[in-house]
């Protein structure tokens, strides 16, 4: 599994990130993200792979501070051209790598045709196999007159 990690993440072009879990569908384990990191973190100091292209899904980095990782990760994306937003974050949209062959998804908008379910909302208890209402289970009936 993590042999497929690294031959992924070897394909990641100068100048370019990827995310965790672009890696992980890329070597065949979708959904296998955080496996990513582990493979990661487990690389010998000083290995040529470029680890350092590698970001979370907000474009982030998702290193530890206090072992120094972080800001070698940083120095090292920017000596590449990479730049950082305001939040310490990699736009994605402008460095982000897809593979050729790969076309870009849709941008997703919340009213781009999307039909909204309609919620009905119910104040005196759910209905019944009938189609009745029937009262809430802590709510008492009123009695009833016999005769």
């Amino acid at each position: 599994m993590y042999a497929r990690f690294y031959a992924a993440v070897r394909r990641i072009p100068k100048g370019r990130v990827a995310t965790y879990g672009r890696i992980a569908a890329l070597a065949g384990y979708p959904r296998h993200a955080r496996h990513v990191g582990y493979a990661l973190h487990a690389l010998p100091e000083g290995t040529p792979l470029p680890w350092h292209r590698v970001v979370n899904a907000r474009g982030g980095i998702s290193l530890r501070p206090w072992n120094g990782g972080a800001e070698t990760q940083r120095l090292r994306l920017a000596a590449e051209g990479i730049r950082f937003d305001a939040r310490d974050r990699v736009p994605l949209e402008r460095y982000g790598w897809r593979p050729a062959g790969r076309p870009r998804p849709a941008a997703k908008s919340k009213r781009a045709g999307v039909a909204r379910p309609t919620v009905r909302r119910v104040s005196r208890g759910l209905p019944d196999a009938e189609g009745r209402r029937r009262r809430s289970p802590g709510r008492l009936d009123p009695p009833r007159r016999l005769g």
